[in-house]
């Protein structure tokens, strides 16, 4: 269940008001007259299935309450209510399953914003990903994988195709490309210190038999990465975060960038050619993956908007003197 707290105008306080009791999917409506204070109006709370969001959350946003009120949206950790309950049970589908747009658009935004944590956590997930490939270690590759933050600005790119928003697509490629090259550049010049103090050598790339499969690509490499892609989607859309770490340790982003900063640094040539091959494969099963889960799960919950409507209709019948205007 989620929590929403609606601050409106007065004049369109009863519009709220409608909207949360005609929809199935709401329980414990509160109406609290005068209590907001800036910006001035009423204050409206209430309970929602997260399987009926999308509709009730676009009914306020048509209201305008986005320019003369807010709308705040919580999850709710636990709620003992026999309405809460039947809420459930009235909104279709399952809440584990629900997709709400609005959600999933306020992350994937946050998800393209070129901040220096980024840029720090990738050049870090990058660097230990070319000491993985320099010594031969999948263990450091794995840990490379989980901490590259990668994943957020694709999804944020697939959630910019399917809404056509190409403000969202320029700056999640932004993103991506400058911090793919930001980390490459720090990592190489490691690299090259490292070389001319004699911590590495051209010989440490020459037999890798563990961690070769980073210049390998091929046609498992773009199939991982698809299903890597559903996966993170759908854990994404699901709040199961926890999933989020199969998906980092399926793609070969970092370790792939990671391998051309060394490559380079080593005069290894070839494998600089095979790893951006591998980086741009990876990167290219990842958003088709996206694009074409948000693309399903859209026709799939918009089928479960047009059945939650008919349900109102009687609920509204039934309380016809709830709200007046």
């Amino acid at each position: 269940m989620l929590h929403v707290r609606v601050i409106t105008p007065v004049a369109l306080t009863d519009a709220v008001v409608r909207i949360a009791v005609e929809c199935t999917a709401v329980a414990n409506v509160v109406r609290l007259p005068g209590a907001a204070v800036d910006p001035a109006g009423d204050c409206v709370e209430f309970d929602l299935a997260r399987e009926g969001a999308n509709e009730v959350l676009a009914d306020l946003r048509d209201l305008g309450l986005k320019e003369s009120g807010g709308i705040t949206v919580e999850e709710i950790d636990l709620s003992i209510s026999a309405a809460a309950d039947q809420a459930k049970e009235a909104a279709p589908g399952h809440s584990e399953d629900a997709v709400i747009w609005e959600e999933l658009a306020s992350r994937t935004a946050a998800e393209t914003r070129l901040t220096w944590s980024y840029l720090v956590f990738l050049a870090l997930a990058v660097q230990i990903a070319a000491i993985g490939a320099l010594l031969d270690q999948p263990i450091l590759i794995v840990g490379a994988m989980v901490l590259g933050p990668d994943f957020g600005p694709v999804a944020a790119c697939c959630f910019g195709v399917i809404r056509r928003d190409l403000t969202q697509i320029g700056r999640a490629a932004r993103t991506l490309v400058v911090g793919f090259a930001m980390a490459i550049a720090v990592t190489l010049a490691c690299a090259l210190v490292s070389r001319l103090v004699g911590w590495i050598e051209p010989s440490m790339l020459d037999n890798r038999p563990l961690t070769s499969f980073i210049v390998h690509p091929d046609r498992w490499s773009f199939i991982v990465a698809v299903l890597a892609g559903v996966a993170g989607i759908l854990s994404m859309t699901a709040r199961k975060s926890q999933a989020l770490v199969g998906v980092f340790i399926s793609v070969t982003t970092v370790p792939a960038a990671g391998n051309i900063a060394v490559a380079i640094a080593l005069a290894h040539w070839n494998e600089v050619g095979s790893s951006l091959i591998q980086l741009g494969v990876n990167l290219a099963g990842l958003v088709v993956a996206g694009i074409g889960t948000l693309l399903v799960q859209r026709a799939l919950w918009s089928r479960f908007d047009l059945r939650l409507m008919a349900p109102n209709l009687v609920k509204a019948s039934r309380e016809p003197a709830t709200i007046d205007r």
